[in-house]
Parts: structure tokens; C-alpha cells; sequence
């Protein structure tokens, strides 16, 4: 399955032109990097690739060094430097008095997550705000980038879709060892009925490493297709459909960007709450509620 993934995404990248600043890149950096390549991970991709019966030519197409760094790399990168931006243009000189209006979407932005962790895991969810915060952000301008020109959405690219999605799984199974310790971790996997822990720990082992594939399956689907509709339709009659018709897919396309975004941050809220101490005991989150403001006002002193 991910071989077909990976064989989508390839002959995508020969559907399109790929954007000038991509061109930019590997107009300067393309040669090193392709010698590298061939010198270090080619013959390490040729053998895994091997396994399956197919190379990475099959796969990603002829290696040279004019892609030698693919698009949806240098598109990654521009989101991540242009989450940093928008984040730092919106925050500008915070005020109780006269908030401006970057700093109200900002906080707005906050107040929406915050509230979501804690309904979902509890107050306790706060301490992992920075992160979730951070893959809410990344993961909407990454959707949001395919909307403008000389871009193009890096979530369009199971590359990056299956690097999020593992490391959302990364970051979860970190959590649950380090609160609770690697043997409860594993054990919670049993369930609570031991002669049934054979049959259980399995499928809970199987559910969650599938999970880092739903989550970049599911990304990588929504954003991919909305990029090829955009494009299959500005194809149909140009010029006019490169100018008319796409207008109304545009707000469809804001909209698929924003659910998508969504849907993986609440999931890894999900999946933390799974984990994270405290998270299903409600004895516990009953006792703590009276606590939950000041719990709040501690982890969300850093200016955002």
C-alpha cells in the first residue's frame, strides 16, 4: 500500500510544473545534493526498494540535479518559515489595552486549542499545547500554501503527510512512557481483562502503529485532490476556466484546508489523552477542576 502511495505521488509530480522557486533551489544546490545522493542514499533506497521488486526509479523517477531536492521538501520548508512568520506578524506588540488585530486571531487561535485539550484530555492537556499548537499551525499553512501562486501544498506529498503522521506517533508513545513508564504503557495495550491480554495486545499493537498511516493517508487524500480538481478544471477551457471557474473551488479548498487541519490535531489530542496520566480517571480530572484556571494561567504564562 505505501509502494501505491509512493506511485501516486511520483507520477503527480509529472503532472504539473513545478513552481519557480523549486526550480531556484535545485538550480543552486541541486548538484551537491545529487552527488550525495548517489554516494550515500541511493544505494541505501535501491536495496530496501529491493525487497519489494521495484527501485526508486519505479518509484520517484530518474534521480538528476535538477530534482535532486524535491518540491514538496523546499515546500515544507517554506511552511515551516512561513508558520514562524505569520505567527510572529499576528503576536506584534502584545497589549491588554488595545489588542490589535493579529494578536485577537492569535489569541482566538490559542483559546481554541486550549479549550480543545482540555475537553479532551483535561487540564493536565495544557502542558502539551506548544506541540499541538505547533502541528494545528504547520499542518493549515502547509494546506493553505496550494491556494497562492509559486506554491504548492506539502501535505499534497505522502512524504510529508507519513512524517507527521509518525511524528504524532512518536510524540504520544513518548508521553505514555514517560508518565507512566514503559511496562504500564505496553500494558495498557492488554486491556483490562488479563486471561484476554493474548488477544487484545495484538490488535492494540496493530491499531496504533496503523495509526501514523491513517493519519498521513488521510491528509495526503483530501489535500491531493483538491489540488488535481483545482488543476483538472483550470485545464478545461483556458483561459477562462484558469480565471472563472476555479473562484468557487477556492472556497472549497479553504475549507478542506481548515477541516484537514483540524482533524489531525484533534486526533493527536486523542491519542495523547489515551496516554497521558490522569487522562481516563475521572476521579482524578473531578478533583482537579476547581484547579484548572490556575493550571492554565501557569502553562500558558509564555507570551504565545
Amino acid at each position: 500500500m505505501f509502494l501505491l502511495f509512493q506511485a501516486a505521488e511520483g507520477s503527480s509530480e509529472g503532472g504539473h510544473h513545478e513552481p519557480i522557486i523549486v526550480q531556484f533551489v535545485n538550480h543552486y544546490l541541486g548538484e551537491p545534493m545529487y552527488r550525495f545522493e548517489m554516494a550515500y542514499t541511493h544505494p541505501l533506497l535501491t536495496r530496501f526498494f529491493a525487497y519489494f521488486g521495484t527501485t526508486p526509479e519505479a518509484l520517484y523517477g530518474e534521480l538528476t540535479p535538477e530534482n535532486a531536492i524535491p518540491w514538496y521538501t523546499i515546500m515544507f520548508v517554506i511552511a515551516c518559515l512561513l508558520t514562524v512568520t505569520v505567527v510572529w506578524i499576528l503576536r506584534g506588540k502584545l497589549s491588554e489595552d488595545e489588542p490589535s488585530n493579529g494578536q485577537l486571531t492569535l489569541e482566538a487561535g490559542v483559546l481554541t486549542i486550549r479549550d480543545l485539550l482540555v475537553s479532551v484530555i483535561g487540564p493536565q492537556g495544557i502542558k502539551y499545547f506548544p506541540v499541538v499548537a505547533t502541528f494545528g499551525t504547520l499542518i493549515l499553512i502547509s494546506n493553505l500554501m496550494g491556494m497562492f501562486p509559486l506554491f504548492m501544498s506539502p501535505t499534497a506529498a505522502t512524504s510529508v503527510t507519513f512524517a507527521l503522521g509518525i511524528s504524532s506517533f512518536i510524540y504520544y508513545n513518548y508521553i505514555g512512557i514517560k508518565e507512566n513508564g514503559i511496562a504500564s504503557h505496553l500494558g495498557h495495550w492488554a486491556g483490562p481483562i488479563w486471561w484476554m491480554a493474548w488477544l487484545i495486545f495484538p490488535i492494540e499493537l496493530l491499531g496504533n502503529f496503523i495509526r501514523p498511516l491513517s493519519l498521513g493517508v488521510r491528509l495526503f487524500g483530501n489535500m491531493f485532490a483538491d489540488e488535481t480538481l483545482g488543476q483538472t478544471v483550470a485545464g478545461l477551457y483556458p483561459p477562462y476556466t484558469q480565471f472563472l471557474v476555479p473562484l468557487p473551488l477556492m472556497a472549497l479548498g479553504l475549507f478542506v484546508a481548515l477541516i484537514q487541519a483540524f482533524v489531525f490535531t484533534l486526533l493527536s489530542m486523542v491519542y495523547l489523552g489515551e496516554v497521558s496520566h490522569g487522562g481516563h480517571d475521572e476521579h482524578e480530572q473531578e478533583e482537579h477542576s476547581h484547579h484548572e484556571e490556575p493550571y492554565i494561567e501557569e502553562h500558558m504564562a509564555v507570551p504565545v
